[in-house]
């Protein structure tokens, strides 16, 4: 691992360092670039990028806007950090700076992680104890990508949050889940509001057929036999109660007679 008592502040020229082939970070706005370059020229860089050295070739750690600005400054050379590290550690310090600078979007965060697992063979457990998050917090994150690229994309121009995104991935319908989707950007509905639809769009999925099917196997042969006691208590009772049953290929059809008790009463 890394140790901040290797690092060694020089001078270097910007042709010789080249991109850190870990960075997580795929957009780089123009326009911040340049207000960063900007407040550079006035200030000087405050900051020096961190670099480290391998087989002769410095690669890019971390200061890769910096790294640009002063790019575009037009500067040859740029303070920087030598520091001695393998090529994992520079894969964890440069999505920790992004992390920690809260440049990533929510998928590029996912993307860089998943990235960082497959390429080091670590656990999602080592992962998340060298990135200072829960393993859970990881694997939500991680489960983002369920998403399909065309989704992922209408949530970043929609201005969704992750915990959005975590809500539409209780739909597997990708269908239903696109118009879902739509409907909450449309509705610029919040997360409370996004979680309320889901659940009910749901609700009818989750519970047709199988109320249908208790009702018809059990209820109504309940409720005949309910119908057949009845009669019977009447019958025992002195009353010549009659009941007929008709069934067809739609409906059951119970009729029940009582005679009134009047002449009865009244002789």
């Amino acid at each position: 691992m890394f140790s901040r008592e290797k690092l060694k502040l020089t001078r270097l020229p910007i042709s010789k360092i080249r991109p850190n082939p870990s960075q997580p970070r795929k957009e780089f706005q123009e326009e911040e670039l340049k207000g960063l370059a900007q407040s550079i020229r006035e200030n000087g860089l405050l900051q020096p990028v961190t670099v480290r050295k391998a087989g002769g070739v410095y690669y890019l750690v971390a200061g890769e806007r910096r790294l640009r600005a002063c790019k575009l400054l037009g500067l040859s050379q740029i303070p920087v950090l030598l520091m001695e590290c393998e090529a994992e550690d520079s894969a964890v310090l440069a999505l920790l700076e992004n992390l920690q600078r809260k440049d990533l979007q929510m998928f590029e965060e996912a993307n860089a992680i998943v990235n960082l697992l497959r390429e080091w063979q670590i656990t999602q457990e080592e992962a998340a104890k060298r990135l200072g998050m829960s393993q859970s917090s990881l694997a939500n994150k991680i489960r983002l990508l369920k998403l399909s690229p065309e989704e992922q994309a209408e949530i970043l121009e929609g201005n969704l949050t992750e915990r959005h995104a975590r809500a539409l991935l209780r739909i597997s319908d990708m269908s239903l889940r696109q118009r879902v989707l739509h409907t909450v950007i449309e509705r610029k509905l919040n997360v409370s509001k996004t979680e309320e639809l889901i659940a009910a769009v749901l609700k009818p999925k989750a519970t047709r057929g199988k109320a249908k099917r208790t009702f018809v196997a059990k209820d109504i042969r309940l409720f005949i036999n309910t119908i057949d006691h009845a009669v019977d208590a009447m019958k025992t009772a002195g009353i010549e109660a009659q009941s007929e049953r008709k069934e067809t290929e739609d409906y059951i059809e119970c009729t029940v007679r009582i005679p009134k008790l009047t002449k009865s009463i009244a002789g």
